[in-house]
């Protein structure tokens, strides 16, 4: 793994993004932010697992003024996402956001980008400036590659923000083509200090978009790049959470909640693994403390892989080893596998 690369550090509320920080995981509520029950509600459940900023939709002036009381009930730093009017982002900013993400691709005229800066400065609060490859402003060389362009338009909105004396700035170049969003942040990466929020945008329902995501953030993390990182998925929100710590652990760059080890299952299994697996991880979607915990199935890779974890199973037919930082603790019958697991994982 490539050494990381070292931004200039800003802060969002009380979350510090860059600098050598550790990479920060963020969401985007998928509520009407106006609906401030609703909203306050999905953010507290993005708390419960560990989200550490959220990005709200601010469509309309109902929404922004939303802001003030949804921050009232809530603990973490609220982004709000601004689209076309940047009066929404002015009014955002008067409601208390901890931080703005403007999008190029439809804010970038000098005046309006002017006065969001002079608030967000008075304020100290930081702006993302978020292109998407979706939503690209006309590019004065059309033979660029999408990636080119993307880069073109975050570095003249950086410029802009940098000749209005703001520097509280962080930067994404989304597209869902993967190899496009790589080559897009490998180049930005060489080009500004700024932080980096990195991800792959639109990827799409969990199946096919927690693999899209995992390759595009995980290539990028492994060159050392991204400071804050957000799975994009057609999902419940705290899935993206839950997804973009995996990624992270298995990085070995943050720990956070358990680490399941489990085994495919084959022919040679004599207990229905897949089944016990499902049951363990949902188990262990109540434990927020970094344990690595084995469900093998068979013998040939099972002892050593149980031994290998915090706790562990190795099964065998209507049995099961249990295992504690490679001790053999005692032997277990089938109907008490889960139980029996879950207690040790609670007393470790």
């Amino acid at each position: 793994m490539n050494p990381r690369r070292i931004s200039k550090p800003i802060r969002i509320g009380d979350v510090t993004i860059g600098g050598g920080a550790p990479i920060v995981v963020q969401s985007m509520t998928k509520t009407e932010t106006a609906d401030v029950m609703s909203t306050v509600a999905q953010i507290k459940e993005l708390e419960d697992c560990g989200c550490e900023l959220v990005r709200v939709a601010v469509p309309d002036t109902e929404a922004a003024r939303a802001i003030k009381a949804i921050k009232k009930d809530v603990s973490i730093p609220l982004i709000a996402d601004i689209h076309f009017d940047h009066r929404l982002a002015l009014t955002a900013l008067e409601s208390g956001c901890d931080g703005l993400r403007l999008n190029p691709g439809n804010i970038s005229e000098r005046n309006k980008v002017k006065e969001v800066a002079k608030a967000a400065k008075e304020r100290n609060v930081p702006i993302r400036v978020g292109v998407n490859a979706g939503s690209l402003p006309p590019s004065p060389n059309p033979k660029l590659s999408i990636s080119e362009q993307m880069v073109e338009a975050a570095l003249a909105q950086v410029r802009l923000l940098e000749e209005l004396d703001f520097g509280l700035i962080k930067v994404s170049v989304k597209a869902f083509d993967v190899p496009t969003t790589i080559e897009a942040y490998s180049s930005i990466a060489q080009k500004i200090p700024y932080p980096l929020h990195i991800g792959v945008t639109e990827s799409g329902p969990p199946r096919t978009g927690i693999i899209r995501s995992t390759v595009g953030i995980s290539t990028l993390l492994y060159e050392g790049i991204g400071d804050t990182i957000r799975v994009s998925l057609s999902a419940h929100p705290r899935e993206e959470v839950i997804a973009a710590y995996e990624i992270l652990k298995s990085l070995d760059l943050r720990q956070h909640g358990p680490i399941l080890v489990s085994c495919p299952s084959c022919g040679r299994a004599e207990v229905d693994i897949v089944k016990l697996a499902a049951e363990v991880e949902q188990e262990l979607l109540k434990i927020d403390k970094p344990i690595k915990v084995a469900v093998m199935g068979c013998i040939v890779n099972g002892p050593g892989e149980a031994q290998d974890a915090d706790i562990g199973i190795a099964c065998g037919k209507g049995r099961a080893v249990l295992f504690k930082k490679g001790e053999k603790i005692k032997t277990i019958e089938e109907k008490d596998f889960v139980r029996v697991l879950m207690g040790e994982v609670g007393r470790f």
